[in-house]
């Protein structure tokens, strides 16, 4: 079986490479998603899977764990196919966003940030990393299953969602319709590592005030610029004391585990005026196993202590706002985690690496929302994601698909 799933997948890069290109054509930023959902639907049809087309609705805007700054998701559906198995196997839910993050400024991309051009090994394109390549490695693998003839005893979900890189939404929504397994494997860009263990993380708005005067008697003013800076070193320090706490070896190569990021700034409306008003935007990680409102308190905390009398007189404003991930984590012996140890181990003959995940991801809502312990493992490179000339190197994308295949019928079980 080994040998027939590589030889399957020797023969199958090419088309595995043209549903990539065909994904990545698609621009399928937040809020046009449709496009590209019907080629995952299609895809999921051929593979015969009973398949569920919705739209998060009420129920998931109302929801405690909803963040998303838009509530008509109209042209945002989510796909799902269930592949039954015969019985007596465990589930697992395969779950990839569809959704990517705008190019930013094109004239920074060599080419077009929706061509699919394959060159030197990579397919490069907004997407192609975070994460249709993952999602592509997915369906390769079930495609494998099908057209093997391998008849899995646990079911398989297959999840193609929207609006991840906002917080969530399609997951929570997939949540909220009654999708939920034993498992759930994620295939977030992680470079081939293992992530048992996911960062949450929580977007912030600062208010800090001063008292405007005339540039040229500005000692008769309080700039709230300067208090800025003030209350930034105070974040800093609140960042290095939060990092400094964390022991667990998966974060040992990690710079900064669970980083604060000011994200921006924007304060004061003439050269010569002392300004009276900054605003500073930020996300700050969220610890796995930390509550999100533990994160909050020191937070608040650290801005009460920065020790300045302005600041106790007037005090920084604070607001939670927008995009959150929640954390998540499950043990380095997990059965997921461990039969996806062995699997790298005999396909590649080394050892897999096991990390803590740099940034949040879906799998925080599926383990803390949906009660289902959650995996990041994927193909692509972080460094690359969001990034122009973004890509995805395509001998991992195919090594991914083989691996979930052993993966799958590991964890499922099969009929022999």
């Amino acid at each position: 079986m080994k040998s027939k799933i590589k030889s399957w997948m020797d023969n199958h890069q090419n088309s595995g490479i043209n549903l990539l290109q065909r994904f990545v054509q698609c621009d399928s930023v937040q809020g046009n998603e449709a496009e590209v959902q019907r080629l995952v639907e299609a895809e999921l049809k051929q593979l015969e899977m009973k398949v569920d087309r919705f739209f998060p609705g009420p129920e998931t805007i109302n929801h405690p764990a909803f963040c998303a700054n838009r509530t008509d998701f109209s042209q945002s559906p989510n796909i799902v196919g269930v592949w039954r198995g015969s019985g007596g196997g465990r589930s697992l839910i395969l779950n990839g966003h569809i959704d990517v993050v705008p190019p930013g400024n094109r004239s920074d991309w060599e080419e077009d940030p929706y061509s699919g051009l394959v060159k030197d090994g990579r397919l490069f394109g907004r997407g192609a990393t975070d994460m249709k390549g993952g999602n592509t490695s997915m369906l390769l693998a079930l495609k494998c299953i099908k057209e093997l003839g391998i008849v899995l005893k646990g079911d398989v979900i297959f999840e193609s969602v929207v609006e991840e890189e906002s917080g969530g939404t399609g997951t929570l929504a997939a949540i909220e319709r009654g999708y939920k397994a034993d498992a759930a494997l994620i295939p977030e860009p992680t470079k081939m590592k293992i992530f048992p263990k996911q960062q949450g993380s929580m977007w912030f708005r600062l208010n800090i005030s001063g008292r405007g005067a005339h540039g040229g008697t500005r000692y008769e003013g309080v700039s709230a610029i300067e208090k800025t800076m003030l209350v930034l070193t105070a974040i800093q320090e609140l960042e290095q004391k939060r990092n400094d706490a964390i022991t667990d070896p998966l974060y040992q190569d990690i710079p900064i585990p669970v980083p604060i990021n000011i994200g921006k700034i924007s304060g004061g409306d003439w050269p010569s005026s002392v300004p009276d008003q900054v605003v500073v935007e930020g996300r700050m990680g969220v610890i796995p196993g930390e509550e999100l409102d533990h994160a909050k308190e020191e937070m608040t905390r650290a801005l009460k202590e920065v020790d300045d009398s302005w600041l106790s007189e007037n005090p920084v404003g604070i607001e939670w706002f927008g995009a959150r991930w929640l954390p998540g984590e499950v043990a380095e012996d997990y059965p997921l985690v461990t039969i996806i140890r062995h699997r790298y181990k005999e396909i590649t003959g080394e050892e897999v690496v096991v990390e803590a995940s740099p940034w949040g991801t879906d799998g925080g809502l599926l383990h803390e929302v949906g009660k289902t312990p959650s995996i990041v493992f994927g193909p692509g490179e972080t460094a690359v994601a969001h990034f122009p000339n973004e890509y995805i190197e395509i001998e991992q994308m195919m090594l991914a698909a083989e691996l979930y295949v052993h993966i799958i019928m590991e964890w499922c079980g099969f009929n022999n």
